[in-house]
């Protein structure tokens, strides 16, 4: 269930991003807006959160993962977001431009979806309080 969330929530942040920016913005279907976000949604999932963020690095060092991981998922939101375009509406200068626009929004939103990914979903422990009986 707690992938099920996730999932839920990665897909609304990039369906609002891509519909904001390619329908609102470029004036493209916004059916085909959040078609992109669905399939990039799935993708980055699996590949950019499962993937490259579990295994980025250690546990430990939480910034270098999200780094490494925000990156990929920078890319990957990039190049998904370009080539379902670019088939939807045509290889143009503004496909490319809303690309662009969208897969950094997109890479600024997964920054925070990682420390909730880290404290909800994969259950790791770098997010101990300071507070001494807390950690009894």
């Amino acid at each position: 269930m707690k992938h099920v969330k996730a999932l839920i929530m990665k897909f609304v942040m990039s369906a609002v991003v891509l519909g904001t920016v390619f329908t609102g913005i470029y004036n493209y279907d916004f059916s085909d807006s959040i078609l992109i976000g669905l399939v990039l949604t799935v993708l980055a999932y699996a590949l950019g959160d499962l993937l490259v963020y579990r295994n980025a690095a250690d546990d430990s060092d939480y910034k270098k993962r999200n780094i490494v991981a925000t990156i990929s998922d920078l890319i990957l939101s990039f190049l998904v977001i370009w080539i379902m375009g670019a088939s939807f509406f045509g290889n143009t200068i503004t496909v490319i431009q809303a690309s662009v626009v969208s897969a950094i929004v997109i890479a600024i939103g997964e920054w925070f979806f990682h420390k909730y990914l880290d404290k909800h979903v994969l259950n790791t422990d770098n997010y101990k309080h300071t507070d001494a009986t807390y950690n009894k």
